[in-house]
């Protein structure tokens, strides 16, 4: 069973959590800020078990091509815990994301992302590891570089 790999970081920002969580666990149809579309499987309140397609672009109301990774919420818990997981060909990512309040009335965004190979033999995973972990750390920044972004979107 290939290995997974994991990295987090932790990002703060002003606005209040109830605001942070509309802006980062809503699955909005499009994302203005990452460019991907979702469609969201079942109709209802998110929980956990809500599937969801993720397809890159905007979408307009056509459906995601065949192929589009599927995710699901893995957490839920509004408006603290929000967790998914993507299913790709060859890899699996998880995006755990856990929000607190600070002492001044902004909200700390805790990210932990962890990727899963899907296969590959144990020499090339060795060989991989570093870049892999590199990867995954740079994956999280970035998307904590966006969370401003995000709430600036909920905002408007």
């Amino acid at each position: 069973m290939p290995e997974p790999t994991t990295a987090s970081g932790v990002r703060e920002v002003p606005q209040p959590r109830d605001e942070v969580w509309r802006a980062l666990a809503v699955l909005e149809p499009y994302c203005a800020v990452c460019d991907v579309s979702y469609v969201v499987e079942a109709p209802g309140a998110p929980g956990v078990g809500t599937t969801f397609v993720c397809a890159p672009g905007r979408l307009d109301g056509d459906p995601p091509r065949p192929g589009a990774p599927l995710g699901e919420i893995v957490a839920w818990d509004p408006p603290r815990l929000v967790g998914t997981r993507l299913r790709l060909t060859p890899e699996t990512w998880t995006t755990r994301i856990e929000l607190s309040d600070t002492a001044t009335g902004g909200t700390r965004v805790e990210m932990t992302i962890t990727h899963e190979p899907a296969g590959g033999g144990r020499v090339v995973r060795r060989l991989q590891r570093g870049a892999l972990r590199r990867l995954v750390q740079r994956t999280v920044d970035a998307e904590l570089a966006k969370v401003p972004a995000h709430v600036a979107r909920v905002e408007t």
